[in-house]
């Protein structure tokens, strides 16, 4: 996230995260766009699941892909923490485990702009989080 410097800057960041926020809150289909967990409990935050979901939400903002990226609980995973659950139309959700920066990139290039799968797919143990 780049530095506040004036007044201008904290409103451009203000208007982007209140479209973020009416995108989420007015949708009337959440499951037309792809959507992005990530587990911030403690053990996520811990490992680095803070700096993970700052990059998703820069890096799917600077390419232009239509994406609600939101923080949950526990995924049940701590050992594979942090750990990211990407759901793309049509398709039946991923757990992705050690997801640090660049690992979430390859998520992004490879799984959500192409459909290729990646390394780090957990085993799935339930529907969805």
């Amino acid at each position: 996230m780049d530095k506040i410097k004036n007044l201008a800057d904290l409103r451009k960041i203000k208007e982007g995260m209140q479209g973020r926020m009416s995108m989420r809150e007015k949708s009337d289909s959440s499951e037309a766009i792809i959507q992005i967990k990530v587990g911030m409990a403690t053990s996520g935050i811990a490992s680095g699941a803070k700096e993970t979901m700052s990059y998703l939400i820069s890096e799917l903002d600077k390419r232009q892909i239509k994406a609600l990226v939101m923080q949950v609980g526990d995924m049940g995973y701590s050992y594979a923490e942090p750990t990211v659950e990407v759901t793309i139309p049509g398709k039946d959700p991923i757990v992705f485990g050690g997801v640090n920066i660049a690992r979430a990139q390859q998520i992004i290039d490879k799984y959500i702009a192409e459909g290729e799968l990646v390394e780090g797919i957990l085993p799935a143990n339930y529907r969805s989080i």
